[in-house]
């Protein structure tokens, strides 16, 4: 293992993305996020992606020099188009523009279209969180999960992120995808050559496997799962359905570079948390505090916070082998 300071794994991440054809501001955008994921535990969406990403900026499945746009069609929303780019930077035009919306008129939503893989989900919200607002993200990715009672695969993993401010301290974050575990998980024990539980996924033959290259042939095992599913649908009518962009049984895959570009979407929904009540955020804090005064409860979010002070302080630990072929790209 190889350690690394934050800075420099960002450095390590946007450089190579630049030299495989991405703008360099677009590089920057995407290397917070993963450096970001990296550092809050979430290898899965972290510097692992950045072999994949570069290698769809070269074969042209993400539009290295993509420019974002954003149109405003209506008093509270905000129409972005990541124009088959990274998410990344329209996400960040989202969180850019959404605080001073929603704090003028209480509630205000963006969708982006044409997008790619928006990462560990629950940063952005945190990041509209820490301005003041009450922030939920779902994203659309490609297909995964089949219909409960169904065999072929119509929803992806389709992340929801749920963020609110507490005073004084760092939100409260809920970021969870709707199968059993991310599918990032699952790539990334492909990656270090590892088996994956039983239970996490089935093979394209619909049987229950602990072969990470078997499972991402095969479908998700949903979270709950009719519940699951139904979220599911929810989530693909909200970011896609609603934005305009491509529903996960239309989307390419985020994980290689073959076809044309996934065109997923993401919603985003920013609430001032003081709207309805002045003291929302002092109720939010009361029943933090109530969660965390029972003997081995926690908020969600606390074991990621801990690992992101971590990282500050001792750096990422990152795989040699995987740094060495960042550097090779």
């Amino acid at each position: 293992m190889v350690s690394l300071t934050v800075e420099a794994a960002g450095r390590l991440a946007a450089d190579a993305l630049v030299r495989c054809g991405t703008r360099p501001d677009a590089a920057r955008s995407v290397a917070r996020a993963l450096v970001g994921a990296e550092a809050d535990g979430l290898k899965g969406h972290g510097l692992s992606r950045v072999p994949a990403y570069a290698a769809q900026v070269r074969a042209g499945k993400v539009v290295g020099d993509a420019v974002v746009s954003v149109e405003h069609p209506k008093p509270g929303l905000l129409a972005i188009d990541a124009a088959h780019g990274f998410a990344f930077p329209a996400i960040d035009a989202a969180v850019e523009r959404l605080p001073e919306i929603a704090r003028r008129q209480g509630v205000a939503a963006a969708g982006i279209r044409r997008s790619h893989h928006c990462g560990a989900a629950g940063l952005p919200v945190e990041a509209l969180a820490g301005q003041g607002l009450v922030a939920i993200l779902f994203a659309n990715t490609p297909a995964a999960m089949a219909p409960w009672g169904g065999a072929t695969a119509v929803f992806g993993t389709n992340p929801i992120a749920f963020a609110c401010p507490l005073p004084g301290r760092a939100p409260i974050v809920v970021d969870l995808s709707l199968s059993k575990v991310a599918r990032g998980n699952i790539m990334a024990a492909r990656q270090r050559g590892e088996p994956i539980p039983e239970g996490w996924a089935l093979d394209p033959d619909g049987n229950p496997t602990i072969d990470p290259a078997q499972a991402l042939k095969g479908t998700m095992v949903p979270l709950g799962d009719a519940k699951g599913t139904a979220l599911a649908l929810m989530v693909e009518l909200l970011a896609a359905g609603l934005t305009g962009g491509r529903f996960a049984a239309e989307a390419t895959s985020f994980l290689d570079a073959e076809g044309d570009p996934p065109g997923t979407g993401q919603f985003i929904l920013a609430i001032d948390a003081a709207g309805l009540s002045a003291g929302a955020p002092q109720r939010f804090a009361q029943l933090a505090r109530s969660i965390e005064a029972q003997d081995g409860a926690r908020l969600p979010g606390a074991r990621r916070l801990a690992l992101r002070a971590r990282a500050r302080r001792e750096g990422l630990s990152v795989a040699d082998a995987l740094v060495a072929e960042i550097e090779s790209l």
